[in-house]
């Protein structure tokens, strides 16, 4: 395939070397020196484009990419608000779209057990449940992407919960969640790629469930095969869908 690359920081340059081990060809880099100078002709020659931006950037590069008729990979999260009008476009338009808040291989395995695990606490009042996140401290976003969906998967099978609050250590502000509430604490730590814990807590015991990433290869890597699991697809599809766990 020939890749466009949208964004050219550690992960995007990570998605080169990941990109060209696999064959593939990177023919365009957008970023922001570059990035007010690129027009849909630019794009005509690519087979498909990755973005791993900032949330306004991401935004413009999906609508550049629409343009474009370039099926798109969006890694970028923070852009969430405006998932419906996206996908509505999308599909109106007959483009191609894949989106998630982590394209680790672990990760998403990662989801669908927490989901799993979720749904077999339910019946078990006696366990409450929160969800801790540590990033590096370049990372500005709190909650991150990943940690926001494996809350999402919680409250989907969780009587008790009904929406998540966000907690950053050290921020001076200190948050206690309601009964009704996840609770989503965010650490900033030096230069952790990225850890996801679920605790479930009660008085006898305590279930920790966790993924540690040991680099941000992983990711780059499930961008790239993303990228091949799009290419020649039309529809608008979360990074889910790329996994089927019951077979």
């Amino acid at each position: 395939m020939k890749i466009v690359l949208l964004g050219y920081g550690k992960m995007g340059q990570l998605i080169e070397r990941f990109a060209m081990k696999r064959g593939h060809e990177v023919v365009l880099i957008v970023d922001e020196r570059n990035r007010d100078s690129i027009s849909s002709e630019d794009l005509e020659d690519a087979d498909i484009a990755i973005d791993f931006s900032t949330p306004h950037a991401a935004l413009e590069n999906i609508s550049l990419c629409f343009e474009s008729n370039l099926p798109l990979v969006v890694g970028t999260t923070g852009w969430y608000d405006h998932l419906d009008e996206v996908k509505a476009t999308c599909l109106e338009a007959e483009q191609s779209l894949l989106y998630g808040s982590n394209f680790s291989i672990g990760v998403n395995i990662f989801f669908h057990i927490n989901k799993l695990l979720a749904k077999a606490i339910n019946p078990y009042k006696q366990y409450d449940v929160q969800v801790e996140e540590i990033h590096h401290i370049h990372k500005l976003d709190a909650p991150s992407g990943t940690a926001i969906t494996i809350a999402e998967g919680i409250l989907e099978n969780n009587e008790d919960k009904s929406a998540w609050v966000n907690s950053v250590e050290g921020s001076g502000e200190e948050v206690i969640p309601k009964a009704n509430e996840l609770l989503i604490e965010s650490l900033r730590i030096e230069e952790v790629p990225g850890t996801h814990t679920v605790l479930y807590s009660s008085e006898v015991d305590q279930i920790e469930f966790k993924h540690t990433a040991h680099s941000r290869e992983g990711f780059a890597l499930g961008a790239v095969i993303a990228a091949e699991w799009l290419f020649g697809k039309k529809g608008f599809y979360q990074v889910t869908e790329m996994f089927d766990f019951n077979n």
